[in-house]
């Protein structure tokens, strides 16, 4: 048969192009493009020669073979597969001439972005032509298993490409680059050096089932002829079961993905089955990388398809309050062609996720229940970022609270569970008391505290900037309000306590003068004055109302770049305080308040100081605590 010449279509060429130029912004992927080709046809072929006996072919070795002739300037991925016939180039390699691609370009230029573009061009698959991008000819010589017959297939790319029959073709396919001309001044993209065609094949394809093999020149000269040497290690550890795998080649792995140098505190490993089948294998670092808060940190999972390499840091794979985990996942029918953005649509990467959280959030609760010693590592190494989940992922919520304990009162180095919390409730109290501040030392001193301390009931202490916003989100646990003891009021005298009412009416009657007069010395700063419950040795704090923001979420939302309106803070006075008695008494006996609103001023500076605030004129409250030192002298 003569050869025979065939010209592409216009919108075919026009496709050919665009896939060309404005697809891949790695040129370093049409290997991996080829050696996946490749292994679908060895896999094919495997699975051929089970179902036909009489299928004359070879098995005996299977193997991908990359071959480099400097001389030549060319590159040649091979492999003895399948193969395919005449009609099937004409219909598998020749698919981008088919009639479809009128309908196809239609829909690529409706397609309202690039993400949306690159999907289309990836359902299309065309990955075979990305070896245009780094050659100005490519030859593919073919013949299908079983028959005696081969085909070449040749084009350069532009309006034509050619066919023709050849009698010496191998079994399986060869595919040869002509590359084009080398750039001197960039050796990154030289497909003829041995280095860099080993870096690709280790980057993208090293998992593959079949052995991919050099074969070409020597580097240097009066080296001997080069043998050849096989590139990937075929260890896709993921694929195979726990019992197969030491736990040094785990941690080999874990190693070479996360560029750590420890050892993982936990390997887990899934396996889906069924409509859409993959692999997972993640590791929780034992841990915290320096830049676990910044934006701009690599997180996210390897994602393979088949084994072959996509992408380095797969977001979509697990929400962002485990982007500590590290791992690799391996799906069977995503295809090549995909981007972050296609990623981010897809209903199977989103039931992936889905699964994937729910098991490691799982191996945490085990972890919990069965190894204290590793669990206090990971939530000390982790816990802020996982209580992240508490606020962001509300269909997992339960799951995150479950697995998340809490600096206590009752112990310095215990955590404790919101359910162990509640366990241990005495009788008659109704909340789940907790305090936020910017650490353990700070609140612990805190005025707050105080009645807390003496009563002996439990607080929480949480210091990490998430708590001030995932305890709203969350409201209550077991039908236990969670209460800040800083914000609105509390009462921790018994209900119903005859003697303890009287006792407050009393107050409220002796100190009822003062409070008002305070409120309207205050009233820049404060929205009410109060006698307080919650004091039994500071002479007063500052507290703010039941639905206010604390002054630490405000501070969040500003360096957040979003507007908050100043909110004023309730002033609590402890009147068992001498210093408050006093004040009273001076408020009363005294007509010249004027000195006694500098007491009050400063009453209410050392109530902001004492809970880690600051005044609003700290070189006034400088000068006027000066001044009263002085006067004492």
């Amino acid at each position: 048969m003569p050869t025979e010449t065939f010209e592409f279509q216009v919108e075919a060429r026009q496709l050919l192009q665009l896939m060309i130029h404005s697809i891949y912004s790695n040129k370093d992927v049409f290997l991996r493009e080829l050696v996946s080709n490749a292994s679908d046809a060895l896999d094919k072929l495997r699975l051929a020669a089970l179902r036909d006996d009489s299928l004359d072919a070879d098995v005996s070795d299977l193997h991908i073979e990359l071959e480099i002739d400097k001389d030549a300037h060319t590159l040649t991925v091979r492999d003895n597969g399948i193969g395919m016939s005449y009609d099937e180039v004409g219909q598998l390699i020749g698919k981008i001439a088919n009639s479809g691609t009128a309908e196809f370009l239609r829909e690529l230029r409706e397609a309202k972005d690039a993400a949306g573009a690159e999907g289309l061009i990836g359902q299309f698959g065309v990955g075979f032509y990305s070896g245009f991008m780094v050659a100005d000819e490519i030859t593919l010589l073919t013949r299908r298993a079983g028959e005696t017959e081969g085909t070449r297939w040749t084009s350069r790319g532009e309006g034509t490409y050619t066919l023709e029959e050849a009698d010496a073709a191998p079994q399986g396919t060869s595919v040869t680059l002509h590359l084009k001309p080398a750039d001197p001044d960039n050796q990154l993209h030289d497909y003829t050096s041995v280095w860099k065609i080993k870096e690709i094949v280790k980057r993208y394809s090293d998992f593959i089932t079949w052995p991919v093999r050099l074969v070409g020149e020597p580097e240097s000269e009066g080296d001997g002829p080069a043998e050849a040497e096989t590139l990937n290690s075929m260890k896709a550890l993921w694929a195979r079961s726990r019992g197969e795998v030491s736990e040094d080649e785990y941690h080999e792995l874990y190693k070479h993905i996360s560029h750590d140098w420890r050892e993982p505190l936990e390997t887990i490993q899934l396996q889906a089955e069924g409509t859409f089948e993959y692999q997972a294998l993640l590791f929780v670092p034992s841990h915290a990388p320096h830049d676990l808060f910044t934006q701009n940190s690599q997180r996210g999972l390897q994602l393979y398809v088949k084994r072959v390499f996509i992408m380095d840091d797969c977001e979509a794979l697990l929400p962002p309050y485990l982007r500590f985990v590290k791992g690799v996942v391996d799906a069977q029918d995503l295809s090549l062609n995909v981007s972050r953005e296609i990623l981010q649509q897809d209903r199977h990467i989103r039931m992936m996720q889905r699964r994937l959280t729910k098991k490691v959030l799982s191996s945490v609760k085990t972890m919990m229940a069965g190894d204290a010693e590793r669990y206090t590592t990971l939530w000390r190494e982790f816990g802020a970022v996982l209580k992240e989940g508490l606020v962001t992922d509300s269909d997992n919520r339960d799951a995150v609270l479950a697995v998340s304990s809490f600096a206590t009162t009752h112990g310095e180095d215990e955590t404790v569970t919101l359910k162990q919390y509640v366990e241990r409730m005495p009788d008659g109290q109704e909340d789940i008391y907790y305090i936020t501040g910017e650490s353990r030392q700070s609140i612990d001193n805190s005025p707050h505290m105080e009645a807390f301390r003496e009563r002996g009931i439990e607080v929480l202490l949480l210091t990490d900037p998430v708590d001030e916003v995932w305890v709203d989100a969350v409201g209550e646990f077991e039908g236990k309000r969670l209460q800040s003891i800083a914000k609105g009021e509390i009462d921790l005298d018994a209900q119903g306590d005859e003697e303890s009412e009287g006792e407050r009416e009393k107050q409220a009657e002796e100190y009822g003068g003062l409070l008002g007069w305070m409120r309207e010395q205050l009233d820049e700063d404060v929205k009410e004055v109060r006698l307080s419950s919650r004091l039994t040795v500071s002479p007063a704090c500052v507290v703010a109302d039941a639905h206010d923001l604390t002054p630490a979420l405000e501070n969040m939302y500003r360096a957040m770049g979003q507007e908050v309106p100043r909110s004023k803070r309730i002033l609590e006075l402890n009147p068992d305080h001498q210093l408050v008695k006093g004040l009273n008494q001076a408020y009363k006996e005294r007509e010249d308040r004027s000195e006694l609103a500098e007491t009050a001023e400063l009453l209410y500076s050392l109530a902001v100081l004492a809970e880690g605030g600051r005044p609003a004129d700290p070189a006034h409250f400088v000068k006027v605590v000066a001044d009263r030192l002085e006067r004492t002298l």
